[in-house]
């Protein structure tokens, strides 16, 4: 079977420009078929002047547009013929089989939840990405998509969390913290002392807490937070990443010698700006829906976009959601009382 994505083309900052790259690239680099959908007309202006007609993309009309602005509902209820929600139904319908988006990320996860489908004994999807460190990297989750979470739901994240992380990494049980302002299992509020009670319980390698100066320093394969928090963390190390790019820049300019120095020491900050790049990583994968679906920065480049849809073609390849989807049943069960819990 053919693999295809379904592009949000409307999504980011900068649409579509960045989408269309990213989705040429994709393909010129990696054979990745994307489905743009978005302003046919506008759409295909981009395409001629990437002279890219006819390098496996195709398009889809959608004539409206859902803003960083807008609800989360909004594709649901209002803009039925947004760029979103027509992406959304293509993977619905089979016709594409994962979904990008650089779009307003409240309304991406509503619209993979009741368009493409949520599973049922997950309450809320959650994002997840990767924070690199000297170690390798670490999964967070959730990095925006619930900013007020239940006990139950960061549960379930790790639940999702170490499901996702021993397939990518192949460790078989990830060590799984949860982000507190202190390791002792008495330090934090009353939401992360009621989820750390139910993680000590659950049929995963927990752990303890893990303090945010540790969040580098590979002491979790998993770490699980709330989206208001996960979301904080990751746009305070996306800004002290570009603040040291920046600073290293102009520190390189300021003589012949600093020159002579960023020469002899460039391999190093090449590696280093691969690792922590965000745009090396494409997007954040959305876990408790029925399809890939990927959700990317708001202000990506087409370099984002283009390994986000690499990403989804690779996952969509492998059949990760799938598997992931097998394992989150065989771990939740409903009980007597109807309230989901895991299964020990």
């Amino acid at each position: 079977m053919t693999i295809r994505i379904a592009l949000d083309a409307m999504g980011g900052d900068r649409a579509p420009l960045p989408e269309v790259i990213g989705a040429v690239e994709a393909y010129r680099r990696f054979g990745v078929r994307t489905v743009l959908v978005g302003d046919e007309p506008r759409l295909r202006r981009e395409l001629a002047q990437l002279k890219a007609e006819d390098e496996g993309l195709s398009v889809v009309h959608a004539e409206e547009v859902v803003t960083m602005d807008d609800p989360p509902m909004t594709p649901i209820r209002k803009k039925r013929r947004s760029s979103l929600r027509i992406a959304a139904e293509l993977v619905k319908a089979g016709e594409a089989q994962g979904l990008v988006s650089a779009g307003n990320t409240g309304a991406v996860m509503a619209t993979a939840k009741l368009v493409i489908g949520g599973i049922e004994v997950v309450e809320r999807p959650a994002l997840a990405t990767w924070l690199p460190h000297a170690k390798g990297a670490s999964l967070i989750l959730d990095v925006g998509a619930n900013s007020d979470c239940k006990p139950s739901q960061l549960l379930q994240f790790a639940i999702m969390g170490s499901i996702y992380a021993s397939q990518v990494t192949g460790i078989e049980h990830p060590r799984v913290g949860l982000l507190s302002i202190g390791e002792e299992d008495i330090k934090g509020n009353d939401l992360t002392k009621e989820v750390f009670k139910l993680l000590q319980q659950a049929n995963i390698n927990f752990t303890g807490n893990v303090e945010a100066h540790g969040l580098f320093g590979g002491e979790a394969d998993v770490i699980v937070t709330d989206g208001f928090t996960g979301n904080v963390v990751l746009k305070t190390g996306e800004s002290v990443y570009e603040y040291i790019g920046q600073a290293l820049r102009e520190g390189f300019q300021q003589s012949a010698i600093s020159k002579l120095g960023y020469l002899l020491s460039s391999k190093v900050y090449k590696g280093l700006k691969a690792k922590m790049d965000y745009a090396e990583y494409g997007g954040a994968l959305l876990l408790g829906v029925q399809a890939v679906t990927i959700i990317c920065h708001g202000r990506s480049q087409p370099k984002a976009i283009m390994n986000a849809l690499r990403l989804a073609r690779d996952f969509c390849l492998a059949g990760l959601n799938q598997r992931i989807i097998d394992q989150i049943h065989a771990r939740m069960k409903d009980t007597p009382n109807g309230k989901r819990s895991v299964a020990n």
